[in-house]
């Protein structure tokens, strides 16, 4: 990629170019390098005779990308959704400055240096950070300044009309009542076996189904790739390790491994001299020579006092604690032995290891041979590595760099931007493959670092773009779908004649599902659909079930409703729903006064 942008600029035409880019970014920031490449006036609509050009839906385009917030994959279809908000903001907007909203400089700066983002850590506004922010967001200060003067117009037309809406006391109660309402109904799923005979489906029927759906039955645009993985693991596997290396190596590890230790300690400078504590510990070490327990001598000799009654048990220990000349002692013993006498800060001390954690050499043996090999590889890794590097960059090909750096040269099935299996499911991989220097240029990719270990390269071998699959290639897929359209159908109908059945007092005998006293936020067990139904039904009369049915993931269901208990209200209760029903409405009324506005608007796509 770097090669091309290297041959691309060489001509004076390019230089050109990229000179009035740069001045363009110094005076003018990321907006003017937009419009240098969009055109500025070129409008693609109008919405009552005034544009939304083709530059301003670049720049919502790009920023949503950079914030990370559209995968750049994503961009043709953002473009199109960016220009129905573009049109939607533009109706509000010209119905706001109808309506005479209004918001002064004073006011939009008094909000900008309040705003948290831009504040340093004492709560002041940063220019440095005020500007830092709205680069990293492809804005300049104008274009954010005027853009925050839009949003709180907007916001202004907003609450103006979720203010202009209320909820009356008896209306609070009623919607508290049936938010907290339960029902306690019946069910019984009727499947395919229910059925008296298996439904046909012709093969007409699965060709007008087949044209009726064909955006079901796509193939995404496919590359099929070449690929080479630098992988040490591999380097590592094929290495010789002599056994000598893995002693050296369990060796290291048990010098640093965590150990449980006793001591016995000795102070002096109070009432002994270091000479006489000394002497102390000799008597205790001449004692243990002769067969004497340390845990025993710890308790009579040891003048540490936390310790000294549990035989001078310190516990597991790792480096870092007890300072430097204790745990050199403590490190270099095996478990059982004991220590001469170290001195340290607050005494002499005699050492004993009682127990090492780790684990017989034998059990570690794969382990440290692992650890060996990939020490070992290590240099040779780097070497290969940058030579990867370097002759993937200038290659035409794959196959002779796999010969070169001693690596497989593997080959993909065809896949799409989704990713495939394995490596090709990894991030970064997809990325690079539909990338326009490897798409459509046929360059090598730079080297993907998969993780400190793997390191990746890959070519489009072949590209096929997306297309319709003929019917035959999904003739199954189409037959199974049909199939279950005519099954579920057919259980719909039969739904509603039992249903009927059963409205008219026909006592015909069904494996009910019970669900009693099932609340509108909680259905258990229920399907969810049997749930939604069950809470759609009318209230039973005079004790008689109401009927209804369900579509459901496994067939059609038959609901018998049996009783309906309205909730308790409480304040608490009262108060949510009304916050909830304030918001909907609110929603509600700014739906239709947009839906109004398009109605009346003049609005032209260009």
């Amino acid at each position: 990629m770097l090669q091309s942008i290297r041959d691309r600029s060489r001509n004076w035409g390019a230089k050109i170019i990229i000179g009035v880019m740069v001045a363009a970014m110094a005076l003018f920031g990321a907006d003017a390098l937009i419009g240098f490449f969009t055109g500025g006036s070129d409008d693609i609509a109008k919405v009552n005779g005034q544009s939304i050009t083709r530059q301003q839906v670049e720049m919502e385009v790009q920023r949503a990308i950079r914030s990370g917030q559209v995968p750049p994959d994503q961009e043709r279809a953002v473009r199109r959704q960016v220009l129905d908000e573009l049109i939607t903001t533009s109706l509000l907007d010209q119905y706001a400055e109808e309506g005479g909203l209004h918001l002064s400089d004073e006011q939009i700066d008094q909000v900008i240096v309040s705003l948290p983002e831009f504040q340093d850590q004492d709560g002041h506004f940063s220019r440095d950070l005020f500007r830092n922010r709205l680069a990293s967001a492809g804005y300049t200060p104008l274009a954010f300044r005027e853009a925050l003067k839009v949003d709180m117009q907007r916001r202004q037309l907003q609450q103006g009309l979720a203010f202009s809406d209320f909820t009356l006391p008896s209306e609070r109660e009623r919607l508290v009542a049936l938010q907290r309402q339960t029902r306690s109904f019946r069910y019984h799923t009727l499947g395919v076996d229910d059925l008296e005979a298996p439904v046909d489906v012709s093969e007409s029927e699965l060709k007008a189904y087949y044209e009726a759906h064909t955006q079901d039955y796509q193939r995404p645009e496919q590359v099929r790739l070449e690929y080479v993985i630098l992988d040490r693991q591999a380097l590592a596997d094929k290495a010789s390790i002599d056994e000598q290396d893995l002693r050296d190596a369990y060796a290291r590890r048990a010098s640093n491994a965590e150990r449980r230790v006793s001591h016995i300690m000795v102070t002096f400078n109070g009432e002994r001299s270091r000479e006489e504590a000394r002497a102390r510990l000799e008597e205790v070490r001449g004692r243990l020579a002769e067969g004497g327990d340390f845990a025993d001598l710890a308790a009579e000799y040891s003048d540490d006092g936390t310790t000294a009654e549990d035989g001078g048990d310190l516990g597991y220990i790792n480096r870092g604690f007890f300072g430097e000349a204790f745990e050199d002692a403590a490190f270099s013993l095996e478990e059982g032995q004991v220590s001469p006498i170290v001195e340290t800060d607050n005494g002499l001390h005699l050492i004993k290891v009682t127990e090492i954690e780790l684990p017989p050499f034998e059990a570690l043996r794969d382990e440290l041979r692992d650890e060996a090999a990939l020490s070992a590889v290590s240099d040779e890794f780097n070497q290969r590595l940058q030579q990867l590097i370097d002759e993937s960059f200038a290659a035409d090909d794959l196959e002779s760099v796999a010969q070169s750096v001693g690596i497989e040269l593997q080959e993909s099935d065809w896949v799409s931007r989704a990713g495939g299996e394995g490596v090709l499911s990894e991030p970064g991989v997809m990325d690079a493959a539909f990338s326009p220097d490897v798409l459509e240029e046929g360059f090598n990719s730079e080297v993907i670092e998969l993780d400190e270990d793997r390191h990746m390269v890959l070519r489009v071998a072949d590209h096929r773009e997306a297309t319709v699959l003929d019917f035959e290639e999904v003739r199954d897929q189409v037959v199974a779908a049909v199939k279950s359209s005519k099954q579920r159908d057919a259980l719909l109908e039969l739904a509603r004649e039992r249903v009927s059945a059963l409205q008219e007092g026909d006592d015909t005998t069904l494996e009910w599902q019970q669900a009693d006293n099932v609340a509108r936020q909680s259905r258990g067990d229920v399907p969810e659909a049997v749930h939604q139904a069950a809470f759609r039904l009318p209230h039973p009369e005079n004790d008689a079930p109401v009927y209804g049915h369900a579509v459901t993931e496994n067939g059609v269901a038959i609901i018998a409703l049996d009783a309906v208990e309205d909730g308790n209200v409480n304040d608490q209760a009262e108060t949510f729903v009304a916050q909830m029903a304030e918001r909907l409405r609110a929603q509600a009324a700014i739906q239709a006064l947009l839906a109004d506005l398009r109605r009346k608007a003049d609005i032209e796509r260009l």
